[in-house]
């Protein structure tokens, strides 16, 4: 019996937020109030003084409750046009709109900017009673956070200055990189003869088709196309991490890594511990690739075959049947999750149809003042197609359960909201290879599951590498297309040890993570959200649904601490130290070895 309030749609409901899409006259209404209010916070920003006694800190109390109402219906907004651009990359208007929101969000910025001086310029005395009040203690750490950081940073009129030239420079290349990419055509000739031209989204699900000759066709297209673009793909990345190099100079701030680090509220010493178990353990992922490559009939794997099926684990599944299957495995490990996986169904919130115009990828973006979100994805009916399903409703969970918090503490960082996303996953992902009908099917889920570790293990450190050594280079000077494409084929042999045949020197071009203006290095998140949310998984194994409970606490903590004091609070373990990492390694070794067993 479905679990469905009829037949599921694919297409999400966006008239809920705000109806007329791109031509809203309610969202058109609601950016015109943002916009007056942030002009009169401003006003009243550049004339406010710290406060110098606790009594004085009362006062603030409003500002910081209209300030966070704010912010809420900035994101909002925000979410809204992002969910039409993805929907259809031709919606001129949406483009318009985030144009506007995109200045409206410097504007925002600069508001903060001014608030979060105030904080800075109280004195210590004072700031410790104000952080202690009643009213204030539930949000001291991010207000704590942010007074160190404004510490760290150019005086506000000119960090105001960088908000308001980065709408037109930096967010304005990040917003060309979107523009590029609309316009890359990806030719594909089908079976019948029939050349039909392809979306990038549309093309990157043919990258995992399970012909390998369709997948080898597709990825020489692919890899053409990109190059046709790769001047306009340099010059856009060669800006953005020019503008962040200088901005982090003038800011007196040396490592790179300072500001992904701060913003993932995690130190050096445990991205450095990941790091060391991953690199451990790499032989052992080699040995899988090299096993692949003998099931497959070649010698090495090519880049098209790391992600491929080893065949199909059952035919082609229908929408609803995948949230069939998510729903109840959800409520094998928390009812509440399946609750609210359910009417996320029912409700439209997902964006799932396989057309032409939408954007690759996919997304779960929050609507904090409506208190709901969105799900993209493009779902062509496979397992993978399911995982990534399950993946974003993880992110929609986290965010469910954080939505009675204040707004301040909802702002938990990248590498903790992947947590929730990759641990939802790996429900599915387990259960499947455990329901599996026989050895064959079991072999064939199994490889998509350490397919996964082979994607944060490898892929994103190779992402990681890249980056990493093109900051460095960047700072003697711009670097051409053919630098950045041996670069990025360097990072790639590295990280997957030499164990494959041909890789993607393109990648850095085709890959939207570099060219993201809000998060630099947007990826070895992905790759602590993934292993922590492993040694999660393996405890939830351990204390079966008793779990649930303390999953939903950790989650919600997420906006208000470090990952180190997270995982010390909830799990009692030190996320500097590598034994976390290698109990959370040894889920995923024991995968590996599961399947070569079965495949000997």
């Amino acid at each position: 019996m479905s679990r469905f309030a009829g037949t599921i749609q694919p297409t999400w409901d966006l008239e809920t937020i705000f109806p007329g899409g791109s031509a809203s006259t309610a969202l058109r209404d609601h950016l015109d109030a943002l916009e007056r209010d942030i002009a009169a916070f401003q006003a009243k920003l550049q004339e406010l003084e710290a406060p110098s006694t606790l009594e004085e800190t009362k006062a603030l109390d409003g500002l910081i409750a209209d300030l966070q109402g704010a912010g809420a219906r900035l994101y909002e907004a925000n979410s809204f046009v992002g969910c039409l651009t993805a929907q259809d990359q031709h919606d001129k208007k949406a483009i318009q709109l985030d144009a506007r929101i995109t200045s409206l969000g410097a504007s925002f910025s600069n508001v903060m900017t001014l608030f979060w001086n105030v904080l800075r310029l109280t004195n210590d005395e004072v700031w410790e009673a104000w952080m202690n009040r009643e009213e204030i203690a539930p949000i001291s750490f991010v207000l704590s956070e942010k007074r160190d950081l404004a510490r760290e940073k150019l005086a506000p009129e000119l960090e105001n200055l960088v908000s308001d030239l980065a709408v037109d420079g930096y967010h304005g290349w990040g917003q060309h990189y979107d523009t590029i990419v609309a316009k890359v055509a990806v030719p594909f000739e089908e079976a019948n003869g029939e050349v039909k031209t392809l979306s990038v989204g549309q093309a990157a699900n043919k990258l995992d088709d399970p012909d390998r000759n369709v997948r080898e066709r597709v990825f020489a297209n692919w890899e053409e196309a990109w190059t046709k673009s790769e001047d306009y793909c340099a010059d856009t990345l060669n800006r953005l991490a020019g503008f962040r190099l200088k901005l982090y100079e003038k800011r007196g701030w040396e490592d790179t890594l300072k500001e992904p680090l701060a913003i993932n509220r995690m130190s050096k010493a445990t991205l450095d511990a990941m790091w060391q178990v991953i690199v451990e353990n790499k032989p052992k992922f080699v040995a899988y690739l090299e096993r692949k490559a003998k099931l497959l009939g070649v010698e090495k794997l090519s880049w098209t075959d790391v992600d491929s099926p080893l065949g199909q684990a059952a035919g082609k599944i229908t929408y609803e049947q995948a949230a069939e299957d998510i729903v109840q495995q959800f409520g094998n490990f928390s009812p509440k999750l399946a609750e609210f996986a359910t009417m996320a169904f029912n409700k439209r919130w997902i964006e799932a149809e396989d057309r032409p115009g939408k954007r690759p990828g996919g997304f779960c973006t929050s609507l904090p003042k409506s208190k709901q979100t969105r799900i993209f994805m493009t779902f062509g009916g496979t397992v993978s197609n399911v995982y990534t399903l399950a993946h974003e409703l993880g992110h929609a969970y986290h965010q469910y359960v954080m939505e009675e918090l204040p707004i301040f503490n909802q702002d938990y960082a990248m590498n903790v909201a992947e947590t929730a996303s990759t641990f939802a996953e790996m429900i599915l992902a387990d259960a499947f290879v455990k329901n599996a009908a026989n050895d064959q099917e079991k072999i064939v889920l199994l490889a998509d599951k350490v397919q996964n570790s082979v994607a944060f293990y490898m892929n994103i450190h190779a992402r990681f590498l890249f980056e990493t050594r093109f900051y460095e280079k960047r700072r003697q000077g711009v670097l051409d297309a053919s630098e950045l494409s041996e670069l990025m084929e360097e990072a790639q042999r590295e990280a997957f040890q030499e164990a494959l045949g041909s890789y993607h020197p393109h990648f850095w071009a085709s890959k939207l993570h570099f060219y993201i203006t809000d998060v630099p290095f947007y990826n070895f998140p992905y790759t602590f959200g993934y292993m922590f949310s492993t040694g999660l998984y393996a405890l939830a194994q351990r204390e079966g649904q008793g779990f649930a409970a303390k999953y939903d606490a950790l989650l919600r903590d997420t906006g208000r601490m470090t990952v180190e004091e997270l995982a010390a609070k909830h799990l009692g373990v030190d996320l500097t130290k590598p034994d976390f990492w290698r109990e959370a390694m040894a889920v995923n070794v024991a995968d590996v070895d599961a399947f070569l067993e079965l495949t000997k």
